[in-house]
């Protein structure tokens, strides 16, 4: 049974897709997702090995649903800046294809945490491919091309979250720095809680810890304005070596502005 935090981020993510005005096609990929039992149990399953067994902060539903709610925000502000998408460019597909993609890969790129943390994306993008085949058959039920066209886009979304490997695509830029912006203090809560004894990695809950918010806006240089705010000065660790690395090794980049505002004092810019 999904949480009320899940629902109300599926609500979210429908209204966001709809307030673009589309055709319906994402839409309707979003609720085949939400409604995919198999999807909902191996996001959950993720979430123990990463929380109870690694000790690691949330890699779960509510995870990969606030990382397809940024993928979605940030795609509409690029669209309403006139950017257009790697798939747009290359005259493959519209706008709406280009999204779906960002929407599939966002609810499953982490599900490789089921497995472990090591090449997890790549652990993703293999557990991944059967759902992703089920759900545009069902989507582009008429159009083989297109279907294998966004499989491809979301497969290089989904193994190249992690900024670790060369990705090209507008949209897989987007879908990194989407995984990036979730570090609120709520991804520590469960990892505070149980915390035992002093680790590496622990900066990751302590910083993550201190983020209170991150909103996505229109920039006023550039399309999509990123401002994180957080309640003290060890959040500048999430912002600088989570978040930044992430908006660097991004095609997206040239399109973000940065921003870290650490309590009431004046928002110190990065990008």
């Amino acid at each position: 049974m999904r949480s009320q935090k899940e629902n109300a981020l599926d609500t979210k993510i429908i209204e966001a897709i709809m307030d673009l005005r589309l055709s319906g096609k994402a839409a309707e990929t979003a609720k085949r997702i939400i409604e995919n039992e198999e999807i909902q149990a191996v996001q959950e399953y993720a979430n123990t090995v990463s929380i109870m067994r690694l000790r690691y902060n949330d890699h779960g539903p509510v995870h990969m649903r606030t990382v397809a709610l940024n993928g979605v925000i940030m795609m509409g502000l690029l669209k309403q800046a006139g950017i257009k998408t790697s798939l747009e460019k290359e005259d493959c597909g519209l706008f709406e294809d280009s999204l779906i993609a960002v929407i599939l890969s966002a609810f499953l790129h982490d599900i490789g945490m089921s497995v472990g943390r090591q090449d997890h994306e790549l652990h993703s993008a293999y557990i991944a491919y059967p759902i992703i085949n089920a759900v545009l058959q069902q989507v582009y039920a008429e159009d083989i091309r297109k279907a294998v066209m966004v499989r491809s886009l979301s497969l290089e979304c989904i193994s190249g979250h992690m900024g670790n490997r060369v990705i090209h695509s507008l949209e897989a830029g987007i879908l990194l720095i989407a995984d990036g912006c979730d570090m609120t203090k709520g991804r520590s809560r469960i990892p505070m809680i149980i915390a035992d004894t002093p680790k590496v990695g622990d900066i990751h809950k302590y910083s993550s810890n201190s983020i209170e918010e991150v909103r996505l806006s229109q920039g006023t240089e550039h399309p999509i304005r990123i401002e994180v705010t957080m309640s003290s000065e060890v959040g500048l660790f999430q912002v600088e070596e989570v978040l930044l690395g992430k908006i660097s090794a991004s095609p997206a980049k040239g399109y973000i502005e940065l921003y870290a505002i650490v309590q009431d004092r004046e928002p110190k810019r990065y990008l």
